[in-house]
């Protein structure tokens, strides 16, 4: 009798040149798994047959990427508390009738973090652009007790001001040190980079077929980190800028991979490994898709 394959896979719209099935089918044939996992378009109006249709097809769960994050929350059983707290789910386990959420941007954030942070980590003051999903998670784990290190000072950057003011708000429900973020008004960006030890760019500012984020690196601190989640180009204006001056630069593909961790232990069982082929795939993809 052969042996049943567990299936996953990632839903969006589009989700074509999503990275996902190419980390989890590389760690599927490095684990000699009997799974597989493959990127499923899906259309907003859709989504919620869509859930219904891959649970009943026997999926051990999905990765939700643009523009399901959001809205998936309407059909989760059981969303845990990352979900709760960052407003979006992006892995889902379908158990026993039920879809369960959760969160693991943050995750894949912090893991990135520490592991390219060459900075000093008792007295962080660190500057995040933007008011959405990317930029909850970021907090999230910036405010979490278990870190390694804990933010002193999180600058919020926003054309919106009261999206920024929105974050703080449901923080505070949630950590009482949420007190730690400020709000800083968006003409004000170039001089909030003052003293600054790590800069994040949590918008999609910079990535292909967007426009360059428009900011000034005068006023940040040469050995501060410069942390852009976009990985699409691999180095943005903005790394190429903050590279030219000295910082030392990070872009969104260690959180990428990081953040698929938990899902892949989810659903096939085992902890898989970040290796050196892993990343050498990955790159050769994005060089391809930025040709």
């Amino acid at each position: 009798m052969s042996e049943k394959i567990i299936k996953a896979g990632v839903i969006g719209w589009p989700v074509e040149h999503s990275l996902s099935p190419i980390i989890h089918q590389h760690w599927l044939k490095e684990n000699n798994i009997n799974g597989s996992y493959e990127a499923i378009p899906v259309r907003p109006e859709e989504l919620g047959d869509k859930l219904k249709d891959l649970a009943k097809k026997g999926y051990a769960g999905v990765n939700v990427t643009i523009p399901h994050k959001e809205k998936v929350l309407e059909y989760l059983d059981k969303p845990d508390d990352s979900v709760k707290i960052i407003g979006a789910a992006n892995t889902l386990e379908f158990f026993n009738g039920e879809i369960i959420g959760s969160n693991t941007d943050w995750i894949g954030f912090e893991e990135s973090l520490k592991r390219n942070g060459n900075w000093q980590t008792t007295k962080a003051k660190i500057v995040v652009i933007g008011a959405g999903g990317a930029a909850r998670a970021a907090a999230k784990a910036l405010l979490t007790p278990l870190l390694m290190y804990q933010a002193t000072e999180i600058v919020l950057l926003n054309r919106t001001i009261e999206k920024a003011q929105k974050i703080k708000e449901d923080l505070s429900a949630w950590f009482g040190h949420a007190k730690n973020i400020k709000i800083e008004k968006w003409e004000n960006r170039n001089l909030a980079l003052k003293d600054a030890h790590v800069l994040v760019n949590t918008t999609s500012l910079g990535m292909i077929g967007q426009p360059e984020l428009d900011i000034d690196l005068a006023e940040l601190p040469k050995n501060a980190l410069v942390y852009d989640l976009v990985y699409n180009p691999m180095e943005t204006g903005l790394l190429k800028k903050a590279k030219a001056r000295g910082n030392q630069i990070l872009n969104g593909l260690d959180m990428l991979i990081y953040q698929a961790v938990p899902g892949f232990y989810k659903w096939f069982g085992k902890e898989p490994e970040i290796t050196p082929e892993l990343r050498l795939l990955l790159t050769t993809e994005l060089e391809k898709q930025c040709q």
